[in-house]
């Protein structure tokens, strides 16, 4: 069977940056997905399309079909103040907050004397990802996983 749209792909993977560094990683056990339901990167599922059990491959995904370029309309000063209920404030934390679309995760970049840098993109947002990904398995989707539009893992039970 060769993976397309709603079968689900189990595969183990690791993921990492232009320099080697490793972002993520499959451990114990190997990542589960729906094909097509926009659960994993773009470009990532573009490259597993047609793709069967045991293939093994090297992906270099662009920012564009990974998280996106970086923008830097989505940093934000906030008042320090208005932080102050967090204990421990530190750069790279991630916080909630309202942004105009809603509830919004911000990382925390810069921690001035009076004003906090906050970040809504996402931490990998402008990064060309590498993936190396083995294809461990593909099967038929149960109709509670199409139901619900995401995959429960190997054989289809929700855990």
């Amino acid at each position: 069977m060769v993976i397309d749209d709603k079968l689900v792909v189990l595969m183990e993977y690791k993921l990492t940056d232009n320099d080697g560094k490793v972002i993520d990683q499959s451990d114990k056990e190997p990542l589960a997905y729906l094909h097509g339901s926009g659960q994993i990167i773009p470009g990532l599922e573009k490259e597993l399309k047609g793709k069967k059990v045991g293939d093994a491959l090297k992906v270099t995904v662009a920012p564009e079909e990974g998280y996106g370029e970086f923008d830097p309309s989505l940093l934000t000063k906030v008042e320090k103040e208005h932080l102050a209920a967090i204990p421990n404030l530190q750069v790279g934390m991630q916080v909630q907050g309202e942004s105009p679309e809603g509830v919004a995760i911000f990382t925390v970049t810069e921690i001035g004397d009076k004003e906090v840098t906050l970040d809504a993109n996402h931490p990998l947002a402008g990064q060309t990802l590498n993936f190396d990904v083995k294809v461990v398995e593909v099967r038929a989707a149960t109709q509670e996983e199409l139901d619900h539009g995401h995959a429960h893992g190997a054989g289809g039970a929700e855990h």
